[in-house]
């Protein structure tokens, strides 16, 4: 059997996939008793319409755990309480968003214009507080000083960031691991070099100085049960003993800064062991099979222990979750909900209910935004100290509920990086009312380093198209926007994030530009991915702030227009940007021809049978494979693709949630595999091991690879071309993003 070769994009497949989100899939079984009954329970107690649950039923158990609400995004209140004034310690500020320490790691070229520009763009965009991440160059021990230029970096980053109205914090950390088998002196002696870089950076103007006892570092370590086996003054044998590090630590900055140099404390607010597997003190298999996982510390124990980081002196608490096995889902636990259907997927192929689990503390049905409000509630009620919290902190996402959250005296401040590197002018643009400009966090990790990408030594910004490139080898040259030397006449072709993105910049630059889409409305498969996909990741938010941008930089829309090579030659522009996107190419199977194959783009809306071959293993593939498996479908991926790549499009943080997740649930992989040829319902394999095997097969979904797709452009003289986005390298959307960025600066 054969299909035309023909361009992903299809408005009435989309409009189709959309309508699922309301009506029940074709071909599903019918539920179970247990899981009507669920689903009947969940929608008594309010968490679901009537809608949502009928929809519910034909998933599988998985999506009944975590079941979300749609309603926490209302913006009705003037965020009062968000932008007033904020004393902590002896620094006052005045908004309650403050810039976690997060970031400088990924700037590991020395004391750049790059780093140096990082912080001071948080302090253009209206954060009055900013916290700089661990940096060796300060870092020192005791009997030492900073380099010369060392200081003279950092006296200029205070110094710039002040003449905004910013000041700036500095996070020290130390990995843990070694805490067990420290002398008491070599801590007490990592006690006196944390007090000496305190007051370095006093004297370079810092204003606070953060212990990060969370995650993995030695902090947490000590008072944690589960990595402290000392039994002397440093052990686990009283609360006392466990933060007596920390302690110490505190009162020995004080005593050599001042009672008014800031110091915070960054901690496990409460803990959970994710990976049911893991226990680094367990030396044997047995061991850890018969020794149970009650270590974690409770809420009620991170109570107690910042109640004595209180007494020593401590001016605030930044509090943290604290899963004991994934270090990315420390800071960044929304990262729990970035699978549609298996929300509380953990990366090790299980699942949180977090009904129970975390001592039923979280919040746990709103996309993993502000799940630790009602924690940090506890605290608040336990000590005078302010306490901020973090963890999708971002108030533009779902105004009401974290301006409620400061009135309820839940928090005192939220802490946030990745919004904020998203949109530098963030704050700035809250404040004015102007929520609509502010550019979405998507929520896709690939910020964070180790994105899952042969070619990039660093993570990047699916929506900001600078973040961890400006200032590099192949990314812009700055920050800001040259203006165009001449206005020219821009024709974009393509109305996705790329030609969207492209147009926006150029436009922005004083450009004449017109954005040319062939369907009725623009959003490229924004709409399709996002029904996917589900909500977590914000795409329908990052496609209405595309079109914003386009409304105000005052490009003009042309929809239901498709150019082609005649169109071109009567529009006479001095520049086409081409942004069609990529095709994807046929899938020939060999077989009785009475197995479908289905084009990724129809799939949400076919009736395809119960068992179902993936035919590819990029993101496309995987989270139509992860449709599918939640909408009971058994599901086997077949790709040409080494087993290195799979997936690689998405970040490996994503990646790794969506592998272990379809692989518990049953999925089989075959990477470097071929369809040989598909009868009566079975699929034969050739596996790359040059043997075959047999799976049951009542339909195929091509998601292989897409091809560029330029030929629109081919032969053109006497214009400027430039071909972004999947049409020219298909990748995802954070590389259209990019490559519309770059075409819209160098127009």
């Amino acid at each position: 059997m054969k299909l035309s070769r023909r361009n992903f994009l299809k408005t009435g497949s989309a409009a189709a996939a959309l309508g699922l989100l309301s009506a029940n899939l074709a071909g599903c079984s019918a539920p179970s008793a247990a899981e009507s009954t669920a689903a009947s329970s969940q929608a008594s107690a309010g968490a679901a319409t009537e809608t949502a649950t009928q929809e519910t039923q034909n998933k599988l158990y998985t999506a009944y755990i975590n079941p979300q609400r749609t309603d926490y995004k209302t913006n009705t209140k003037e965020l009062k309480t968000l932008f007033s004034p904020l004393t902590i310690g002896s620094v006052t500020i005045g908004n309650r968003i403050v810039k976690s320490a997060a970031g400088s790691a990924t700037y590991l070229a020395g004391l750049t214009d790059e780093l140096m520009q990082y912080y001071v763009n948080f302090a253009k965009g209206g954060v009055e507080l900013i916290y700089v991440e661990n940096l060796s160059m300060l870092n020192i021990k005791k009997g030492e000083s900073l380099s010369e230029e060392t200081k003279t970096f950092f006296r200029k980053m205070v110094e710039e960031c002040a003449s905004y109205g910013a000041s700036l914090g500095y996070q020290w950390y130390s990995m843990g691991g070694q805490e067990n088998t420290m002398t008491v002196a070599e801590i007490q002696a990592l006690e006196d070099d944390l007090a000496e870089t305190a007051k370095a950076l006093k004297d370079l103007g810092f204003k606070a100085f953060e212990i990060n006892s969370a995650g993995f570092n030695i902090g947490a370590h000590f008072m944690s049960r589960f990595y402290n086996t000392r039994t002397d003054e440093y052990g686990c044998n009283s609360f006392e003993d466990r933060t007596r590090f920390l302690t110490e630590s505190v009162q020995k900055i004080k005593d050599v800064c001042g009672s008014d140099f800031n110091v915070q404390i960054l901690m496990n607010a409460i803990e959970a062991n994710d990976n049911t597997a893991n226990n680094p003190t367990m030396a044997t298999l047995d061991s850890a099979v018969t020794t149970p996982k009650t270590k974690a510390n409770t809420l009620e124990e991170g109570i107690e222990m910042a109640k004595y980081l209180e007494q020593a002196g401590v001016d605030s608490l930044h509090l943290r979750l604290g899963s004991l096995g994934h270090h990315v889902a420390q800071f960044a636990s929304d990262l729990y909900f970035i699978l549609n259907g298996i929300e509380g997927v953990t990366g090790f192929g299980n699942q949180f209910d977090f009904k129970k689990h975390w001592q039923g503390q979280l919040i746990g049905d709103t996309q993993g935004a502000g799940m630790l409000l009602n924690v940090s509630a506890r605290y608040k009620e336990a000590v005078s100290i302010p306490c901020g919290v973090v963890t999708y902190m971002d108030p533009a996402h779902a105004p009401d509920l974290f301006e409620q959250a400061l009135e309820d005296g839940k928090a005192d401040f939220f802490l946030m990086t990745r919004p904020l590197t998203v949109d530098t002018e963030y704050v700035n643009k809250l404040k004015e009312g102007r929520i609509d400009e502010i550019a979405p966090c998507t929520r896709c990790l690939h910020c964070h380093i180790g994105s899952n990408e042969a070619n990039a030594a660093m993570g990047y910004c699916r929506v900001n198209a600078l973040t961890q490139r400006v200032m590099r080898e192949g990314g812009p040259a700055t920050y800001e926007l040259e203006k165009a030397p001449v206005a020219k006449n821009v024709m974009v072709i393509g109305g996705g994030p790329a030609g969207m993105e492209a147009a926006r910049i150029a436009a922005a630059r004083g450009h004449n530009v017109t954005l040319y889409e062939k369907n009725k409305s623009l959003g490229g498969l924004l709409d399709f991915a996002n029904a996917v996909k589900g909500p977590h990741e914000n795409l329908l938010d990052f496609k209405k702030y595309l079109i914003r941008q386009l409304e105000l930089t005052g490009v003009k829309v042309e929809t239901e227009v498709e150019v082609d090579q005649a169109k071109i030659k009567e529009v006479n522009p001095d520049a086409v940007i081409l942004a069609v996107g990529g095709l994807r190419d046929t899938l020939t199977i060999d077989g009785d021809g009475q197995t479908p194959v289905i084009e990724l783009d129809d799939f949400m809306s076919a009736d395809m049978g119960e068992n179902v071959i993936v035919y590819g293993s990029n993101a496309q593939a995987f989270d139509t494979a992860l449709w599918l498996v939640v909408h009971k479908k058994n599901v086997t991926m077949v790709t040409p693709n080494k087993a290195e790549e799979l997936d690689m499009q998405q970040s490996q943080h994503a990646m790794r949630m969506m592998t272990t997740a379809l692989y518990a649930l049953g999925m089989n992989v075959y990477p470097q595999s071929q369809i040989v040829t598909v009868e009566n319902g079975k699929a034969t394999i050739l596996m790359e091991t040059g043997v075959t095997t047999e799976v049951a097969c009542d339909a195929i979904v091509n998601g292989a690879d897409m091809l560029k797709n330029t030929s629109l452009v081919d032969g053109l003289s006497g214009i400027e071309v430039y071909t972004i986005g999947d049409c020219a390298a298909p990748f995802n959307i954070a590389k259209a993003i990019h490559s519309g960025n770059d075409a819209g600066r160098q127009v």
